[in-house]
């Protein structure tokens, strides 16, 4: 199985069971391709992120966007782990918080150090929207 804590080259959203109604999988590794997998799981990814951008400023605000801090965007990112370890790696077949992988700690920390390095794109991306804004 590809290691759950970075983005697999096969999703579930790639190999086309949400599109299809299935939720769970055995193991993602043994379902049959699909034309477009790998575009369709990326889309779906960077789709979610800018979901969850959107989100952060919706709980934080305008004010956060005008000044944001480096503690609450990392604290979000962090947020955001339980996306992949209550939905995505289930339904990949990892079980919950990738429990079902050969060594779930090291998922684990991947997806965590992935989220926390998110958080820090949320915090350098709005510090540069906000300069440019003011300029």
């Amino acid at each position: 199985m590809a290691s759950p804590g970075v983005v697999p080259a096969r999703s579930a959203a790639g190999s086309g069971i949400f599109p299809r109604g299935r939720f769970r999988h055995g193991g993602i590794d043994r379902a049959a391709s699909v034309a477009g997998e790998r575009a369709l799981g990326w889309a779906v990814h960077y789709g979610t992120g800018i979901v969850f951008a959107a989100l952060l400023l919706a709980i934080c605000g305008r004010g956060w966007a005008r000044d944001p801090t480096l503690p609450s965007a990392l604290a979000f990112g962090l947020v955001t782990v339980a996306a992949p370890f209550l939905l995505m790696q289930p339904a990949l077949g990892a079980g919950i918080a990738a429990s079902k992988t050969p060594n779930p700690p090291t998922a684990r920390l991947r997806s965590l150090m992935t989220h926390a390095v998110f958080g820090l794109g949320l915090y350098l991306a709005a510090r540069l929207t906000a300069a440019l804004i003011e300029a």
